[in-house]
């Protein structure tokens, strides 16, 4: 076969060490050889023995559901062989956790990741567990965790002098040293006059980095598979 779809742009290449790399800028592929982790109903392709187990039973598996969000639980990819995740034609990222990294992303954008990592939810201080992106999973340990935005993320610098702001549906995640907060720009008063209807945002504080996605729309919720 010839033509442009066939180009080495779009074939498949072998892989060469096993883990998780960008396959291309909509997909990331993980070569399995054990165990990993990803979202439920990610996998678009697999090739090779492996094993797909729903990770969305019992008390544990309700901790596991929340880190995705929307109610989508986890699963647990064994075996050997390779395979292919993708989320809605998303930007794929990889973000490396490393001993003494502390990771907090949003669970929308989580699509897979090492099982060598460890996870924990936790919601934004001062925000309860409601609102957009205010209940997050945080990322421990050491290995590589595959995200995904709507678009291309903006990677903002925070600094003790520089705190900054975000839109609470657009945040993705922020790095450790960071302290979190809600911020009030205006009042109902004013926005009923005309003004921007930012009403609240997070605030983010100390040493670090925000992610941020081009986008404060909230996203639909991803059909169950």
């Amino acid at each position: 076969m010839k033509g442009d779809l066939f180009s080495s742009e779009h074939v498949v290449q072998p892989a060469v060490a096993p883990g998780m790399t960008v396959e291309n800028a909509k997909c990331l592929r993980y070569t399995v050889n054990g165990e990993m982790l990803a979202r439920q109903g990610a996998m678009i392709s697999y090739r090779g023995s492996l094993q797909f187990e729903r990770k969305g039973q019992g008390v544990g598996g309700m901790l596991k559901r929340a880190v995705t969000g929307e109610g989508l639980p986890l699963m647990a990819v064994r075996g050997q062989g390779d395979a292919w995740f993708a989320h809605e034609a998303q930007n794929c990222f990889i973000v490396e956790v490393e001993p003494g990294d502390e990771f907090t992303v949003n669970g929308r954008n989580v699509l897979c990741f090492d099982a060598t990592l460890s996870y924990r939810i936790a919601t934004v201080k001062g925000a309860g567990i409601t609102g957009g992106g205010l209940f997050n999973s945080v990322f421990t340990g050491y290995g590589k965790l595959g995200l995904v935005c709507e678009g291309n993320p903006l990677v903002i610098p925070v600094s003790p002098q520089h705190p900054v702001y975000v839109d609470t549906d657009a945040v993705v995640g922020w790095t450790a040293g960071l302290q979190t907060s809600l911020h009030r720009s205006q009042s109902i008063g004013s926005m009923l006059r005309g003004g921007s209807g930012e009403a609240v945002q997070l605030v983010l504080q100390g040493e670090g980095y925000v992610v941020v996605r081009p986008s404060e729309a909230t996203p639909h919720k991803a059909g169950q598979h």
